[in-house]
């Protein structure tokens, strides 16, 4: 059987991984950062397609001001530096969520990355930032209000933030939770479900190889007998 072409993860569990070392969270968020790097890497050698990940949720604004600051400046200084690595292993920048409300800098690094990689073939990684499913919802449905067109499964895919994607095939969530989140609600309705007690900064290409090869010997029926 074939790797799964889209994978999703909800990145949780900086913040503790952080504590349990006597660290203050924004030592969690950098060290998570790498990790993004690292799994990014090792799906693309797996021949995934698509990986998406939830890096700053609709919620994640109630956070402490200092500690959104520091993600905002995190995602930038990522972006700037990872560019490169992008390149090299001929992967594709995309974003999913509302990026309208982050600020001027961070937008046009966004867009300047996006441009810089919108050529490469190998894998697509979508950051889920200021996303929310039913944000993304929302705004869908008032696209297809404002265009009037008919109010129908087809369309609203078409008009999701992930619209030109294919679905979630496996969807992973590290840190001990077993919730969704408010992450990928339309896109995951018949996703493969993977939850781990590793939390983010210390999961690795093993474990995501190991739920890959269950992912094989899953039968996904889809709703069918």
């Amino acid at each position: 059987m074939k790797p799964p072409k889209h994978i999703a993860i909800i990145m949780d569990g900086n913040g503790r991984w952080a504590k349990q070392r006597g660290k203050i969270r924004t030592k969690g968020h950098e060290e998570g950062a790498k990790r993004v790097r690292d799994i990014t890497e090792a799906a693309a050698r797996a021949g995934v397609k698509y990986l998406t990940l939830y890096a700053f949720s609709t919620e994640n604004w109630a956070r402490p001001k200092t500690e959104v600051e520091f993600l905002m400046k995190l995602l930038e200084r990522y972006l700037t530096s990872e560019t490169a690595t992008y390149q090299k292993n001929g992967i594709k920048f995309e974003v999913i969520g509302d990026i309208s409300r982050f600020s001027d800098s961070l937008r046009k690094k966004i867009e300047e990355v996006r441009a810089a990689t919108a050529n490469n073939k190998k894998l697509t990684q979508i950051l889920a930032i200021n996303y929310g499913s039913k944000d993304e919802i929302v705004r869908a449905v008032k696209k297809m209000i404002d265009s009037s067109l008919e109010c129908s499964e087809e369309n609203l895919t078409a008009l999701l933030d992930t619209g030109d994607m294919p679905p979630v095939d496996m969807l992973v969530r590290t840190g001990g939770d077993k919730r969704l989140s408010n992450f990928l609600l339309w896109q995951s309705a018949y996703a493969e479900l993977f939850f781990t007690e590793t939390l983010w900064p210390d999961f690795g290409e093993d474990e995501l190889l190991v739920m890959m090869e269950e992912f094989k010997t899953r039968e996904r029926r889809f709703g069918k007998v």
